[in-house]
């Protein structure tokens, strides 16, 4: 395992391995065990340059290569990800401590929008427009932007890399990425290893392993990409914002959030419990959809709590290797650290503890609060981590009123008999997606996935990343002569 990680722990740009000219290393851990993966040269101000020019001087030709041809290389990496799949769910294991489940659920995804990705180069379609000029011919073209940057995260780090780079390098563009330092192969080189081995041509994917703490805003900054797709926290992505629009620079931003799983009176609970704890405690709540809230009518509180924290105590906390294991480690100390944090906080507040998991090292075992107060500022931020809050409601408008009770609109659900009655909730919610009678952890290729709010601006999947990856252009052609007023 180990010589897996050392032989990806290098910077990947235009086609060729080389290490960083970085004065210091990224040390790549394991969350659970604290063993030592790989240590990792970070790349300079210089080395992002290279990628970008290189990116830059590649993306010409690529995006006159006939789409049909750039289909293949994402028909190949597919095929190397099915080949690979143990291989991979072990470096998930290794690298981020996620579970054999939730390594099944982001390959599975991954895979999904490297099918999409296959399909997106072919849907570069123009268009003829009407003129009220006589003679005229508007066409309209839709074009790569030409480079993107791409800044993962560490909670998803496979599937949210694979996502935008895939579809941008569909649409025509060269991508440069740079994963989250807490996982540099699984984000990073682990696909830029894929891509190359698929045969892509050299510097339309680039991969620059490094910190802020080196290279400050240059990944941003820097003149060549157009569009910078991003996925983290909200204070990064203002700040991303904040750059990126003093240049005139296009954004993608996925964002945190602070969902919802309510359950109204009329629900089916045994079902409810299954799809609230599964959204609350996958990946360790370490997911920007999961259910930080869990919002019970009155009527049916005390049935549902009782089976909730029933359940909740049957979720094995351990050893992410082991296949029984539901909860592994979150993926540092200052994560855990913040989530006992979290749970003290409630506790000094007034609320009531029905489950209160232990914390030893990155291991946060999972806790259950109910009656948190209502000016708690932890109904209004997101818990990165396997703590479920337990909110009373009495009736529908009391439920939208807190749900809508927070400055994120990520993602949510409903529960009940009356699906008509959960999609007139669902448009009561500030949300760029909500479901009904299911968990609040979707993503799909074709549906467009993104937030409201401080959740996020722009939206990726299906029809929406042509938009976040592409640009349009009128060219008119005057047939015969036009007339001019002098």
């Amino acid at each position: 395992m180990s010589s897996c990680f050392t032989d990806l722990a290098q910077q990947y740009i235009d086609g060729e391995w080389r290490p960083g000219t970085g004065s210091w290393d990224i040390i790549d851990f394991n969350p659970y065990d604290g063993e030592k993966l790989a240590s990792i040269t970070i790349a300079t101000i210089d080395e992002v340059d290279d990628a970008y020019r290189a990116a830059a001087r590649a993306q010409k030709e690529w995006a006159e290569t006939n789409p049909y041809t750039r289909r293949v290389f994402f028909e190949r990496a597919l095929r190397l990800v099915e080949e690979r799949e143990r291989e991979i769910t072990d470096l998930i294991i290794a690298e981020l401590g996620g579970t054999h489940v939730k390594a099944r659920f982001e390959i599975s995804l991954a895979k999904e929008f490297l099918r999409e990705a296959a399909q997106l180069a072919l849907r570069c379609e123009g268009r003829l427009l009407p003129s009220p000029v006589d003679g005229k011919e508007n066409r309209l073209y839709r074009v790569p932007v030409g480079v993107v940057g791409v800044i993962s995260p560490f909670n998803f780090p496979f599937l949210l890399s694979i996502k935008p780079v895939a579809s941008a390098l569909a649409l025509g563009n060269a991508v440069v990425l740079k994963p989250h330092q807490e996982t540099p192969v699984t984000g990073g080189t682990l696909i830029a290893k894929l891509f190359d081995d698929a045969g892509l041509p050299p510097g339309l994917l680039n991969v620059v392993l490094t910190d802020i703490a080196e290279i400050g805003d240059a990944f941003i900054e820097h003149p060549v990409p157009k569009v910078i797709s991003f996925t983290g926290s909200d204070k990064v992505g203002r700040h991303i914002a904040t750059v990126c629009a003093a240049q005139l620079k296009r954004t993608v931003l996925e964002l945190g959030g602070n969902s919802a799983l309510v359950v109204l009176d009329d629900a089916d609970i045994d079902y409810a419990v299954d799809a609230a704890v599964f959204s609350r405690y996958v990946d360790q709540g370490q997911v920007c959809m999961a259910a930080n809230r869990v919002l019970v009518d009155r009527s049916v509180a005390e049935e549902f709590t009782e089976k909730f924290v029933a359940k909740v105590r049957t979720l094995k906390t351990g050893d992410p290797s082991d296949p029984q294991t539901v909860i592994g480690p979150v993926i540092n100390s200052l994560q855990a650290n913040a989530i006992s944090a979290a749970i003290e906080q409630a506790v000094a507040e007034g609320a009531t503890v029905l489950v209160r998991g232990s914390a030893t090292d990155n291991l946060v075992e999972p806790s259950v609060l109910t009656d948190v107060p209502v000016d708690s500022s932890l109904l209004h931020k997101e818990i990165f981590g396997p703590v479920a809050l337990l909110v009373p409601f009495d009736g529908e408008d009391e439920a939208v009123r807190i749900v809508n009770d927070t400055p994120y609109g990520l993602s949510g659900a409903v529960h009940t008999a009356d699906i008509e009655r959960g999609v007139s909730f669902a448009k009561r919610v500030d949300t760029g997606m909500f479901h009904v009678n299911d968990g609040t952890v979707h993503d799909e290729p074709l549906v467009p996935f993104g937030g409201e709010k401080h959740s996020g601006i722009g939206r990726l999947n299906g029809e929406t990343t042509l938009d976040a990856f592409t640009t349009l252009k009128w060219i008119s052609v005057q047939h015969g002569r036009s007339r001019f007023p002098f």
